[in-house]
């Protein structure tokens, strides 16, 4: 079998990627430690889903008689801007007092607008991307305010 797996999220993605950026960036504003984040294209849309929700497909594809094709995707796109806003929100900020735009992270080659459709794995595994962009941006921040929290800041 096969998946594309459209942009799959966690406290777990690497800290170059970025959602994981901005949820990380979002912690370490409120605890002190960060006072800007920059950002390339913030109008740039992706389909992001939560990845464990992706792995329960994996597997589903795995338990199928036959091999096949499949496309993991939520079915909606967001743009990086409302991740943005999202994860700043969890913990009471607003991003917009933070964000910096930034040329050099501009990515000319990207495609601004990525959308999945994941209907065929909907119809034959019988699986739905449940987690709202909310609840993952809260997750991911959730998790890195966690995290930062529990380390030495000297």
């Amino acid at each position: 079998c096969n998946a594309i797996c459209y942009n799959h999220e966690s406290p777990r993605r690497s800290e170059n990627f970025v959602t994981r950026k901005i949820s990380i960036a979002a912690a370490r504003v409120k605890l002190g430690l960060q006072r800007e984040l920059y950002l390339g294209n913030i109008n740039a849309a992706r389909d992001w889903g939560y990845a464990a929700e992706y792995v329960e497909a994996m597997w589903r594809m795995l338990q199928q008689k036959q091999p096949n094709d499949y496309i993991l995707a939520t079915g909606e796109t967001h743009s990086v801007r409302e991740f943005l806003s999202l994860a700043f929100e969890t913990l009471g900020l607003n991003w917009e007092d933070f964000y910096r735009p930034d040329p050099r992270f501009a990515r000319p080659a990207d495609p601004e607008n990525l959308l999945g459709d994941p209907s065929f794995a909907n119809k034959v595994l019988g699986w739905r991307a449940r987690t709202s962009l909310a609840e993952l941006a809260r997750l991911m921040v959730e998790h890195d305010m966690q995290r930062l929290q529990s380390l030495p800041h000297g």
